[in-house]
């Protein structure tokens, strides 16, 4: 218990913020080198020193065992290589020891020095760790060198193939991460797992193994990694040490070619390269003081993630997900996923109340809308109204919730920069984070930048507005970047909880903070119109979740009519576009009728949710909506259909 209370202990100062490097550094000799000890939020940590450091201080990380097989060590060291080492043994590659390494890393490379990138070296176990901190930090990984890994902690020391394994330390490692035996053998976070990231960065590999190895079985370990390592484009080298005596059953053998091993690490370290700073892309602003004391205090918070098919689609909101379950592990955490494909701020705005508030209370607001406004052509007012309209809303329901906005790229946006333009999506953002004090993240810029700056390209890296792997790293780091910011910020504060405003004066009029869906059974339906309880396509064409196998109001003739009484300043349709949408006509409170097509560049291959606002600057008060079909349609459309889902008010 005593070990398991210190481990908690270092790992809750760690997570405060601050980085507590004891100034009493003590100097001794390494094998012929300056070898300087200290204590990183009280844990043991050392850096060996080159006589002539080489330029940008590049530097290797070895995890467990600093002291064996040292000869490649040794000659980078010669080199004006730096090698560093901190204590997490025995915690088995746990998110306790990455947040441990997380802390080391920032206090070598900010207080001391060394280079962005580093070499990352394991022996033995030690390869739960480097492949545990390289996947979730693959832009600070120059290379990965390991000599006989253990690549899935099931084989060594769970024992449950080929190795006859290790039954003290197999209880050590469940004690660690507080699993039963069937949890253990259910993770699916070893080393083995989920390379795709690590290898979109084309981070290079090297394991030099022993094929006799009947400890940590190269079968079981090594040689699959490499395999799907390889099969998803990361560049990968095995070496067989099959020369002098292997003993400890083949997982204790010699070193041959020191120098070559030594060469690997250096040519992918130097020159040390500097990538430009994730920092330089967030406005920390307010920060995230209110989530930090709910997660740090009341230990139980609600994060939700409210945007388009960016967030939608796995990747960055997971990594997010994980990050914050890894940092806080006493905190109970709900995730609220409310990304649905093609939509904008304007529809976000009007069912935010019940795809993310009427969840319960939620602490943090993770808000992106810049791709698909552009995209859907929503025009600045409504992008205004609509964002500032969530901020609002969501503060009136909890006056404490944080909220980040992002600002995703896509390459329409890079024509802007080129010619010294900030998209109106991006400004628009800003606006409304700059007005109410909240963090926001332009990734749009961080993306085309490294471009420019020739660290990865578009088309064979980042590759699609949906990003691939590479590009959900990416948008992870930045984002991981602005909340330890925020932490760190509201770890340091000695304020009282900051107390939001959500009636402090708004940027625009009528924005949609009223926002609501009106539901469908509300309208006074003439004929031609129907309710169909469990719509689906006839068409066969795709349709997005939850826009189908739902309630929808139906009409497909001319002249088919309704009316909807509703209260407030707009008013508008959430529809389904497909292949025969057709015009409507519309009138409020029996002015002239306006017509709007309903059909769009997509719809002929996607029932593809549409939402469109017939007016935005209604007095609030009572109105009628009267809508009629057309005879009318686009001449790209099949028919002239309408689908409503939902109508929208503010």
């Amino acid at each position: 218990m005593r070990f398991w209370s210190l481990i908690c202990c270092l790992f809750f100062i760690s997570e405060s913020g601050g980085l507590l490097a004891q100034s009493n550094e003590k100097t001794s000799a390494w094998h012929g080198f300056e070898r300087i000890d200290f204590r990183l939020n009280d844990v043991p940590a050392r850096y060996i020193k080159p006589r002539k450091p080489l330029p940008g201080n590049p530097w290797v990380w070895r995890a467990h065992f600093p002291d064996w097989h040292v000869e490649m060590d040794s000659i980078l060291l010669e080199r004006g290589f730096h090698i560093a080492y901190i204590n997490t043994n025995d915690l088995y590659g746990h998110p306790k020891a990455m947040m441990i390494w997380d802390d080391f890393y920032q206090h070598l490379v900010t207080q001391k020095g060394f280079a962005p990138k580093v070499a990352l070296e394991g022996v033995s176990r030690g390869g739960l760790y480097v492949y545990g901190w390289a996947k979730r930090n693959p832009a600070r990984v120059s290379c990965i060198y390991a000599e006989a890994p253990v690549c899935d902690f099931k084989s060594w020391p769970g024992g449950k193939g080929e190795s006859k394994g290790d039954p003290k330390s197999w209880q050590q490692l469940l004690d660690v991460y507080g699993f039963s035996e069937q949890q253990a053998l259910a993770f699916d976070d070893n080393p083995i797992d989920h390379l795709e990231g690590l290898a979109a960065y084309k981070i290079p590999v090297l394991h030099v193994i022993s094929l006799k190895d009947k400890i940590v079985p190269p079968d079981e370990n090594t040689f699959p990694l490499i395999e799907k390592y390889q099969k998803l484009g990361g560049p990968a080298t095995v070496y067989a040490m099959s020369r002098g005596p292997q003993t400890l059953e083949g997982h204790h053998f010699p070193i041959e070619h020191a120098d070559w091993w030594a060469d690997f690490i250096q040519q992918h370290s130097v020159p040390v390269q500097k990538p430009l700073e994730s920092k330089s892309y967030v406005q920390v602003r307010g920060g995230l003081p209110n989530f930090y004391r709910t997660i740090t205090e009341q230990k139980k918070a609600t994060v939700a993630f409210l945007g388009g098919s960016i967030t939608f689609n796995p990747g960055w909101r997971d990594k997010v997900s994980q990050y914050l379950r890894e940092k806080f592990p006493q905190t109970e955490f709900t995730f609220i996923k409310a990304g649905i494909p093609s939509l904008g701020s304007l529809p976000h705005s009007f069912r935010v109340e019940q795809d993310v508030l009427s969840k319960g209370k939620v602490d943090l607001l993770f808000l992106e809308a810049a791709v698909n406004d552009r995209t859907n052509a929503t025009d600045s007012l409504t992008q205004i109204r609509a964002l500032e309209g969530i901020v609002r809303h969501a503060r009136k329901t909890n006056p404490a919730v944080d909220v980040v906005l992002m600002e995703f790229a896509d390459p329409d946006k890079f024509g802007d920069f080129r010619q010294g333009k900030k998209p109106v999506e991006l400004l628009n953002h800003e606006r409304v984070a700059a007005h109410y004090g909240l963090p926001s993240i332009n990734l749009a810029r961080e993306v085309y930048d490294r471009i420019e700056a020739g660290e990865f390209s578009w088309e064979y890296d980042f590759k699609d507005l949906h990003p691939s792997p590479f590009g959900q790293e990416l948008y992870f780091q930045t984002m991981k970047y602005l909340l330890n910011a925020s932490f760190q910020t509201a770890s340091l504060s000695t304020q009282k909880p900051v107390k939001t405003s959500a009636v402090m004066a708004p940027l625009v009029r009528s924005s949609f903070e009223k926002g609501r869906y009106v539901p469908i059974q509300e309208a006074k339906l003439g004929d031609g119109w129907k309710l169909v309880e469990n719509w689906k396509p006839a068409d066969g064409v795709s349709t997005r979740p939850g826009f189908v196998d739902r309630p929808m109001l139906e009409a497909t003739t001319p002249g088919a009519a309704f009316s909807l009484d509703f209260t407030g300043t707009a008013v508008g349709l959430a529809i389904i576009s497909g292949p025969d949408a057709g015009v409507v006509e519309y009138r409020i409170d029996k002015g002239p009728y306006q017509k709007v097509d309903l059909h769009t560049q997509w719809s002929h291959s996607l029932h593809l949710p549409w939402y469109k606002l017939f007016t935005g600057n209604l007095p609030d008060k009572k109105h009628v909506l009267q809508l009629r079909i057309a005879a009318t349609k686009n001449p790209k459309s099949k028919g002239t259909a309408c689908r409503i889902v939902y109508f929208l008010a503010n």
